[in-house]
């Protein structure tokens, strides 16, 4: 089973590095980082990159793609040779997944039109935009074979939902414990529905930079 993870300039590390610690534990699995070229990528914080093993175009198929999201998204909307890409390979895929605003690509891309999909809480209005029926409420929705996580994070949520597709819940279980994934968090900020009105207008004043 071929899983296959897009990765561009200014991706956000755990949207990519959290499902790969679940994903690349299924058995069978083999992972695959693609990227517009060959080599390392940067992510948004510059001082981590991830290493693309293969360019997009020697990888023309995969059972499972998976999109991480970023600050490097908006870039990516408007690379026709992308988006192409990525419908190409939808059109091999078993699952076809996203994380935080990698939903806007497969809304670009045209995957998403009258689906069910999430996204970061501040790309929500976006991805409506671009065709989905947006949903804030749930950290990880199903529509089809398209998977899409809420922000960051979610990505572990949405891999384990996949593994327990893919495999069955007793290995989901046993990564999640392997992991030890068992979120306990110190604050209650993790949800706009959770976190103060200020916080959330400070963030969107600032695009999300934390100051």
């Amino acid at each position: 089973m071929r899983i296959a993870f897009l990765l561009y300039d200014e991706f956000t590390a755990l949207d990519a590095v959290g499902p790969y610690e679940v994903l690349s534990r299924i058995p069978g699995a083999e992972v695959v980082f693609t990227a517009a070229r060959r080599g390392p990528v940067r992510t948004d914080m510059k001082s981590l990159a991830l290493t693309a093993d293969l360019a997009i175009d020697e990888v023309d198929a995969a059972d499972v793609l998976l999109v991480p999201g970023g600050p490097g998204t908006e870039a990516q909307l408007s690379d026709q040779g992308l988006l192409e890409w990525v419908r190409a390979v939808d059109a091999t895929t078993t699952w076809t997944t996203s994380v935080c605003s990698g939903s806007l690509l497969l809304g670009a891309a045209g995957l998403l039109k009258g689906r069910r999909a999430t996204s970061h809480w501040y790309c929500l209005e976006q991805l409506a935009a671009l065709g989905a029926e947006a949903t804030g409420t749930e950290r990880v929705v199903l529509d089809g074979k398209y998977a899409t996580a809420a922000g960051v994070s979610a990505g572990i949520d949405l891999a384990l939902s996949l593994t327990g597709r893919l495999a069955g819940d007793a290995v989901a279980e046993a990564i999640q414990l392997v992991i030890e994934y068992d979120p306990q968090p110190p604050y209650s900020a993790g949800s706009t529905a959770t976190a103060s009105p200020e916080l959330i207008a400070r963030l969107k004043s600032h695009a999300l930079e934390v100051r």
